[in-house]
């Protein structure tokens, strides 16, 4: 399949490349290197390898963790042997990422200056390991944000990807946390949801609209489509990333995708779904979740529906007499029985699929919109 081809049916785009599938392998330090990922290349579109400690401090913590049993990455010249890794993966058709344990934002810089923006750097702001703590590196930077988003924009000014590696319920709001590694310039939240669910999702793309990647017990259809439904970009998986559980979990994500037109579409907000939602929302003229979250996010109803009429118009989403408020821009999504919903699609000459695409380009806008032309400071 062509690049264009799976850009047209995920639409995602990574450090500048067009990434097959919403699947991730995670870091997991002392397994996860190129060959790790090479074994598994087919069914995978983002390979986190690491992680690798990167400086004094967190080498000798990498050391100490490998004498208390851990199988750990250990090397004298990490500079070399991230450029190695690297270059063993530059054939493959999957987007690299590099996993980074660090203690100061020089380190992090450092490391662009060898490797260019050829790879997605991840702060690994996750490990909760002590000796990496102490030397202020994993879940350290969780209780010191500051530092964190020095270490951000420390890789922002060489003009990189920067993905950042977090465990849910370590920060005191991890909505709040999400908000300020945007604004500090980070481009991917990568978050290992411990024993949260896709509430944790929902509150966190509700905050900010950063490209989210949700691990931890990414092993069935049924748990990924919950996470993207509720706001997740893409999963990763580090234990389970078997080559039977990785082809099933594509082939299942792919076959979606074909049919509904929007892989990781939202719940509609009356059952759920985060912001992208508003999409499928109806005109604000009875007592339903839309009010309430419009309220919360200070918008008029006025301004809701001004804001989504001039979206659609000119598209087929503006037609649709015979539905409810006379235009497609007030649908739900494909999957809630409508005659004449689907009647409208027909005679907008649209497939369901095409229709689904629509509605995601309209929620693009419009998250576009909360988060960067309106400049408030809403969480939802």
């Amino acid at each position: 399949m062509e690049n264009n081809e799976y850009f047209q049916r995920f639409g995602i785009v990574l450090n500048r490349k067009v990434v097959k599938t919403p699947i991730a392998i995670a870091s997991m330090a002392g397994w996860v290197d190129a060959n790790y990922v090479l074994a598994r290349k087919a069914h995978v579109g983002v390979a986190f390898i690491g992680g690798y400690s990167i400086d004094e401090k967190t080498l000798e913590a990498s050391h100490e963790m490998a004498k208390q049993g851990r199988k750990e990455f250990l090397c004298d010249d990490p500079l070399k042997e991230l450029e190695d890794q690297s270059r063993l993966l530059e054939g493959s058709d999957v987007v690299t990422g590099i996993n980074l344990r660090g203690s100061s934002e020089q380190s992090y810089q450092d490391i662009t200056r060898y490797l260019g923006d050829r790879v997605i750097y991840e702060i690994d702001a996750h490990c909760r390991q002590e000796p990496m703590i102490r030397a202020g590196c994993g879940e350290y930077y969780l209780h010191h944000p500051d530092e964190l988003a020095r270490c951000i924009k420390a890789l922002k000014s060489e003009d990189v990807t920067v993905s950042v590696k977090i465990r849910a319920g370590v920060h005191a709001n991890d909505a709040v946390l999400a908000a300020s590694l945007w604004k500090a310039g980070a481009d991917i939240i990568h978050i290992d949801l411990m024993d949260f669910g896709y509430q944790k999702i929902r509150q966190i793309r509700n905050s900010c609209p950063l490209f989210i990647i949700a691990n931890n017990s990414m092993h069935t259809f049924e748990r990924v489509k919950e996470m993207f439904s509720h706001g997740a970009d893409m999963v990763s998986l580090a234990r389970k990333s078997d080559e039977r559980t990785l082809g099933g979990l594509d082939a299942a994500i792919s076959r979606y995708a074909d049919e509904h037109g929007w892989y990781n579409s939202p719940k509609q907000l009356c059952r759920g779904g985060d912001l992208r939602a508003l999409t499928f929302c109806c005109m604000p003229v009875k007592n339903c979740p839309l009010i309430p979250t419009l309220e919360k996010l200070g918008i008029t109803r006025e301004e809701y529906m001004a804001i989504k009429q001039e979206y659609v118009r000119g598209t087929p989403l503006s037609e649709g007499k015979q539905t409810c408020f006379g235009s497609l821009a007030w649908c739900c999504k494909d999957s809630s029985p409508c005659m004449f919903r689907d009647l409208s699609i027909r005679q907008a000459g649209l497939s369901n699929g095409e229709y689904m695409r629509k509605k995601r380009e309209i929620s693009d806008k419009l998250m576009h919109w909360l988060f960067y032309e309106r400049a408030k400071d809403n969480v939802c």
